[in-house]
């Protein structure tokens, strides 16, 4: 369902109360645990104030006082949740399995799709930058498929503008191991398609550097497609290895290729 958005001034006179209990401010960043603060204490609201968490480092001063203001805070993952220097609920992120599950006919997925119909397809989704390893991905396909000519593989997601140089990297990188037609890239889809890309896929790779919490592995393995991915955010806790998956360090090609 559609979630409004209010305008500032609209908060003023938000009512406090809901169904006579008092409403839940729920917040992921500064800016938003700063008007919570400000709403509850200044404008008198009858406020709880929330706050979740999936950053993987220590936070700055200011942003530890924040939070020590909050009534409670949640944590996308363990690991978020031993940055945080007070008491923290660790809920990791769902999905939605009547979406991802698997595919009852994966050919005719495929070429609804335009993908290669013949051959294991491996995926790699999510933006396009450093940090999500898309270039660790690249080389792990371009060394697998020097073995396996059957092997296609799908880099799917957006580049911003800042980023459009390292992408166009990475299609020169194929270009130049004459695997255009293999390892294919593809534009991000609107989320309601994005389940019918995981259908596809007999095998993804999440090789992210660093990652807050990171779902991908979850909607594949939803979608029955196992999954060899890095050990960063909540990935160790997502994947069983020789399971559902395996886990490699971050940056270990060999093991990624292995």
């Amino acid at each position: 369902p559609d979630v409004p958005n209010l305008p500032p001034a609209r908060l003023l006179t938000l009512p406090a109360r809901r169904n006579g209990k008092p409403r839940v401010w729920h917040a992921r960043r500064n800016i938003e645990m700063i008007a919570g603060i400000a709403l509850k204490v200044l404008a008198r609201k009858n406020f709880r104030l929330l706050f979740t968490s999936a950053a993987q480092r220590r936070h700055k001063p200011f942003t530890r006082w924040l939070i020590r203001q909050m009534d409670a805070v949640i944590a996308t993952s363990q690991k978020s949740a031993d940055y945080l220097e007070r008491e923290a609920t660790v809920i990791h992120h769902g999905i939605d399995c009547d979406q991802f599950s698997p595919a009852a006919d994966r050919a005719a997925l495929r070429a609804s799709l335009d993908l290669p119909a013949g051959g294991p397809l491996v995926g790699c989704f999510g933006r396009i930058r450093h940090q999500k390893g898309n270039d660790l991905f690249v080389r792990a396909m371009i060394r697998v498929f020097s073995d396996f000519p059957e092997g296609r593989a799908l880099v799917m997601g957006r580049a911003t503008e800042e980023h459009a140089a390292f992408l166009q990297g990475l299609k020169e990188e194929v270009a130049a191991a004459g695997l255009t037609d293999r390892i294919l890239f593809r534009d991000e889809v609107p989320f309601e398609q994005l389940s019918r890309h995981f259908h596809a896929l007999d095998l993804y790779v999440a090789p992210q550097r660093w990652e807050g919490l990171g779902l991908t592995p979850l909607e594949a393995m939803g979608c029955g497609s196992p999954v060899v991915a890095t050990r960063v955010g909540a990935f160790e806790a997502l994947v069983v290895p020789d399971e559902t998956g395996f886990l490699v360090d971050v940056e270990d090609l060999d093991a990624m290729t292995g």
